[in-house]
């Protein structure tokens, strides 16, 4: 199993920058995809980021594309998210997920952390 604690969430404004880690537990870290993704208000769950086992695979939104960049360490079992030019739209609680392989619907995803809130104004 592995359980996840994701933080660095805040409030920012538009075009600031932070950087999200999803600390995980267990000892098989780097046998699961892990991915992001991301839920406002009213809104239905959306995929944001995902990252291979080794790292060596990444996808994202087209919307975050360019902007945000997922990444991981699997010694520190860690996984990032640096979201870069910030936008109000942004504004949602960030959720990392683990998974068996890189995807972007999130029912594949057998994991799920808490959340954290990330806010930007205008």
């Amino acid at each position: 199993q592995v359980q996840l604690v994701e933080s660095g969430g805040g409030l920012v404004q538009a075009g600031d920058s932070l950087r999200l880690s999803c600390a995980a537990s267990g000892r098989t870290f780097s046998s699961y995809a892990m991915g992001w993704f991301r839920q406002a208000p009213g809104k239905e769950r959306e995929f944001v980021a995902a990252i291979s086992g080794s790292g060596g695979n990444t996808y994202y939104a087209d919307s975050v594309k360019g902007r945000f960049t997922i990444s991981r360490d699997n010694a520190k079992n860690t996984v990032y998210l640096q979201m870069n030019s910030l936008k109000p739209e942004d504004t949602a609680v960030y959720y990392c997920a683990a998974g068996p392989r890189l995807e972007v619907v999130f029912v594949w995803y057998d994991y799920w952390g808490q959340g954290t809130q990330v806010t930007v104004s205008s």
